[in-house]
């Protein structure tokens, strides 16, 4: 198999995998969950996520046995090829417990020290998102539009900032950042704060301590429409910004000013 082909055959399969576990998320919504705490109140799993992501789990073991896995629930297998696919089943749990509809099912698959491509499914339109940093980004398998750059006072930005954090040395990044956004809104799943990014809806997001399932879906795709991701040291604490050039640039600098 060539480039080409494998690079194909790993999009459908990605493809494959995030609509499936977004659906069988979506079911079992419907049928009632229960959720538990992880560290927090707004830091819950529940039955759906761990029954995703042993779906996930399961197909990229019989269709990719020599790659690795690691999953937020739990999954982690250490295969031989330098490959890993890195598994969000449920993104936006909280939302999704509260049937809000900024959840997602999320992928990424990274190949040595970089992610090849990250795949999104919001089962609430029906709609998939699939890119990489050599893949141009698609919505449904159309291709999407390039993002326009904007400097951060003109621009809308999606972030998290949990509340023991508002106090202190983070607290006060955080305030630096935010100070030079146009509007801000926290919406609650990165990965769709990620893909409204890479639809031109948002411009840039921010946020700290973020996980790599979390973290390289989104930006993959963002990389695709001609986005920028950076993780950036601040405050103690490593920053995930990414969206339009010249606003995550502006973020890098104002986190890094204490």
């Amino acid at each position: 198999m060539d480039d080409t082909d494998r690079q194909r055959s790993d999009v459908e399969l990605a493809r494959r995998l995030v609509e499936e576990a977004g659906a069988l998320a979506a079911s079992m919504r419907r049928g009632g969950l229960e959720a538990e705490t992880k560290t927090s109140v707004s830091d819950i799993v529940t039955a759906a996520d761990k029954a995703a992501e042993a779906l996930v789990v399961e197909t990229l073991r019989r269709e990719r046995p020599d790659d690795s896995i690691v999953g937020e629930e739990g999954a982690d297998h250490a295969g031989t090829s330098g490959r890993t696919w890195v598994i969000d089943p449920v993104d936006g749990t909280y939302n999704f417990h509260r049937g809000l509809d900024w959840w997602c099912s999320a992928l990424a698959l990274v190949d040595g020290d970089d992610v090849v491509l990250g795949a999104v499914h919001h089962p609430a339109t029906g709609e998939t998102f699939i890119g990489g940093p050599q893949l141009a980004s698609t919505r449904g398998g159309a291709g999407m539009a390039r993002l326009a750059d904007r400097p951060l006072a003109e621009s809308c930005a999606s972030t998290y900032l949990h509340p023991p954090f508002y106090d202190g040395e983070i607290g006060d990044a955080f305030a630096r950042a935010v100070s030079g956004v146009a509007t801000l809104r926290m919406m609650g799943s990165g990965t769709m704060d990620s893909v409204a990014v890479a639809l031109g809806r948002v411009d840039v997001l921010f946020q700290h301590s973020v996980p790599d399932w979390d973290r390289l879906p989104g930006a993959a795709i963002i990389r695709g429409v001609g986005g920028e991701s950076r993780v950036v040291h601040a405050a103690g604490v490593d920053w995930h910004v990414a969206g339009v050039p010249t606003a995550v640039s502006e973020v890098c600098d104002r986190l890094g000013r204490g």
